[in-house]
């Protein structure tokens, strides 16, 4: 039986083989856009984050439209941790703060 790496090596393969499909054909990435959502995280930086650690988690559905966000606070050091639904009026926040976001690469070699 293959190991959990090999496992994994294939899978990503597979699906970078769909992404490219999906970047040269328009209808195939229309259908394969709508099987999927996005989920990330906005990671707060903090002086000390071997004492504290905070981010917002963030679920959206295909068409972009927030399913679930939660804040979360972590004080690493004793492994506390708490995390509380964000409400429409801090999502709408967020959402105008990330609105000139654009996801790029760093070409700064």
């Amino acid at each position: 039986m293959a190991n959990i790496d090999e496992l994994a090596e294939k899978k990503l393969k597979s699906r970078m083989t769909k992404i490219r499909k999906c970047n040269r054909e328009p209808e195939e990435k229309e259908k394969f856009s709508q099987k999927i959502g996005t989920t990330f995280r906005i990671e707060f930086h903090n002086k000390n984050p071997e004492k504290l650690l905070d981010e917002i988690s963030i679920i959206t559905n295909p068409d972009g439209k927030v399913l679930f966000a939660e804040y979360s606070y972590i004080i690493p050091e004793t492994e506390e941790y708490t995390s509380m639904d964000l409400d429409e009026k801090q999502l709408k926040a967020i959402v105008e703060f990330l609105d000139d976001y654009k996801l790029k690469l760093d070409d700064s070699d």
